[in-house]
């Protein structure tokens, strides 16, 4: 996916790009291509981006290392602000501002560029799970180290005989 000049998103026919997807991104490991749409909305002093895409991508499980297939889902939608100047990191050391859930949090330059790419590979990276479980009845390794037998040591055999004479009869 190339990225998108965001005055051409103004341009263009009622300020709104649709971008179908059906490809695989270079930085996510995916056993299907992602799929779905992207709609950049151009709103005079933001952007509005939205997309709907699934793929499927291969985990390990955190419990047995076993390999899974998980499906990825994202239906996302995000305002990114538009800024005639480069934002600064911060213009005042220890300036204190205020961001509510609804503000932009994304700043681009309003004459710069847009990548749906990466953009994309963001949502679907938020959307992998933080536990990563090939079943929720997953015994893990544990069940399969308790069917293992220990060898015993040798130098212990001496001490083993004398404990079971003491238990005894």
């Amino acid at each position: 996916m190339d990225k998108i000049y965001i005055p051409d998103i103004e341009n263009a026919p009622q300020q709104t790009i649709v971008l179908d997807v059906e490809e695989f991104l270079p930085e996510l490991t995916s056993l299907t291509s992602v799929q779905g749409q992207i709609t950049l909305v151009h709103q005079r002093n933001y952007l509005q981006v939205s997309s709907q895409a699934k793929t499927i991508v291969t985990l390990n499980c955190d419990r047995c290392l076993q390999q899974y297939n998980h499906r990825l889902v994202v239906d996302a939608s995000e305002m990114i602000w538009l800024s005639t100047k480069v934002p600064e990191a911060s213009a005042e050391p220890g300036l204190e501002i205020e961001v509510t859930l609804d503000d932009p949090v994304e700043t681009l330059l309003s004459r710069g560029h847009f990548s749906p790419e990466d953009w994309l590979y963001q949502q679907l990276s938020l959307q992998l799970p933080h536990r990563q479980l090939c079943d929720q009845n997953c015994e893990g390794l544990l069940k399969e180290a308790e069917n293992i037998e220990q060898p015993v040591d040798r130098r212990w055999a001496a001490l083993e005989s004398l404990k079971e004479q003491m238990q005894g009869p």
